[in-house]
């Protein structure tokens, strides 16, 4: 990792660390509060390069709300600052500790309260997993969609945290449409209920949707109500290969125009493709300038199969296979699974961005990069969830090399710059928190600033929560 640190708040009032901890454990059983520096070192920064992180004073696991409530208390009468994590899977830095905080890690917290077929609803706490509670509701024949590629890993609350999305989005939307209800410890540890857990509910603001995405910066989400879908029949998958990203970006533009809901859209492009051949061998045609994968979950897939690879050939595919069965379609996955491992084999490290742009820019998108990769002398490879425009321009470098190191981070910002002037977004799915705040100030300008700016500042006017984050 490249890092400088994360300066905590200054504070007259900011107390010793001993007596920190003394008032942490009036509340907390003694092993829930860890203060072995050795050991605190590993809570500092989540997996997102170039981002600060700090040394934190604790790490608390709490098991309850209530252990909650007493570290927010806590910090409010010190004036400590608390960063919140979860499996610190994200590549933001939104869960980079600053210098003499309070981490704050929900993972204890991985209770799944309920599970309602009536309601299609789920309760759970912040530190279930996500795959846990796929596989949970699984078993009563429902459907979580929201699968970021960490969902092995990743933690309920981390996703809240970060709004994060996946593989499933083009049809099934991000977390944010799943998160029903919220049980929030607010800065100053009081308890504030969001939302609901009916099919309906407009009653006043939607809180709810504030904190889906607010990086643990406005308060700690302790439970969640997830909305819940009937399960799926098992996707078919197809494999296209194209002799140009233009032409596989065109595909992905006639079968969303031709009215097409697959399940999911992958496109990768021919530096991610010779990187998994190199690495796995998966014996992909040398040829192959871009891939693209679709995939449909309906009812009769094998006949959606055929009219997007239909679509693919028409655009000018060089070659469609179209899996027919379960398990073909998950050896046409692989690839697509295997594209960040094979990528950081390139160099060892990677900087992942994270540009969403519209459909009918996505062509424009991947020629840009593929220009700023020449530009810097820089191995550049992307993947993308074709199907919602989200980019992942993945920057191979080597981080012992000070001038290359330079190059992936101008490039990084290059990259940025060029997901804006194409109408996008700075982030589709990772979120802002070190890595980006300079950009989210670009992006949505000094009224928008201003006005987060207030939001903050009425949920959290001490500026203990997650400071230095976002902006």
């Amino acid at each position: 990792m490249i890092m400088s640190r994360i300066e905590a708040p200054s504070s007259e009032d900011t107390a010793a660390t001993g007596d920190l901890v003394d008032l942490l454990l009036s509340g907390l059983p003694a092993e829930a509060v860890l203060t072995d520096p050795d050991v605190t070192a590993s809570y500092a920064n989540d997996m997102a390069s170039f981002c600060p992180a700090g040394a934190p004073a604790v790490v608390v696991l709490p098991r309850t709300t209530e252990q909650v409530q007493h570290v927010m208390r806590t910090a409010t009468a010190l004036r400590v600052p608390v960063v919140p994590q979860g499996a610190r899977t994200g590549l933001s830095g939104a869960a980079n500790a600053s210098d003499g905080c309070i981490v704050l890690s929900l993972t204890k917290m991985d209770r799944i309260l309920e599970i309602n077929p009536v309601d299609r609803i789920a309760v759970c706490e912040p530190g279930v997993v996500n795959a846990a509670l796929s596989r949970a509701v699984g078993e009563h024949g429902l459907y979580y969609p929201p699968d970021p590629s960490s969902w092995e890993m990743c933690t309920i609350g981390g996703n809240i945290g970060t709004a994060s999305g996946g593989l499933c989005c083009v049809k099934y939307g991000v977390t944010a449409e799943y998160v029903l209800g919220l049980d929030v410890v607010l800065a100053d540890g009081r308890l504030m209920s969001t939302g609901r857990r009916t099919a309906k509910g407009v009653a006043g603001y939607d809180l709810t949707r504030l904190f889906v995405g607010s990086e643990g910066s406005l308060g700690i989400v302790v439970r969640a109500v997830l909305g819940l879908r009937p399960k799926p029949p098992e996707q078919l998958v197809l494999a296209a290969e194209f002799a140009s990203a233009a032409a596989a970006c065109d595909a992905v533009c006639r079968i969303m125009e031709g009215g097409h809901v697959p399940s999911l859209l992958e496109l990768m492009d021919r530096t991610t493709v010779k990187a998994v051949n190199d690495m796995a061998q998966m014996g992909l045609p040398e040829s192959t300038e871009a891939l693209l994968l679709a995939a449909f979950d309906t009812t009769a897939p094998a006949a959606d199969l055929a009219a997007v690879g239909a679509l693919c050939e028409a655009a000018g595919a060089t070659q469609v296979v179209p899996a027919d069965d379960v398990t073909e379609s998950e050896l046409l996955l692989q690839a697509r699974r295997l594209s960040l491992t094979a990528l950081e084999a390139v160099k060892g490290v990677t900087m992942i961005d994270d540009v969403c742009v519209p459909r009918s820019r996505l062509a424009e998108m991947l020629e840009g990069v593929d220009r700023i990769a020449g530009k810097h002398q820089l191995t550049i490879g992307v993947v993308a969830h074709a199907g919602d425009g989200n980019t992942h321009p993945t920057v191979c470098f080597d981080p012992a090399d000070a001038d290359e190191s330079r190059r992936a981070r101008e490039s990084f910002d290059e990259i940025m710059a060029l997901g804006l002037d194409l109408g996008g977004t700075i982030t589709g799915e990772h979120g802002v928190g070190v890595l980006k705040k300079e950009w989210l100030a670009r992006e949505i300008g000094p009224v928008g600033m201003e006005m987060q700016r207030a939001v903050k500042q009425a949920f959290d006017p001490l500026n203990i929560l997650n400071p230095g984050k976002l902006f």
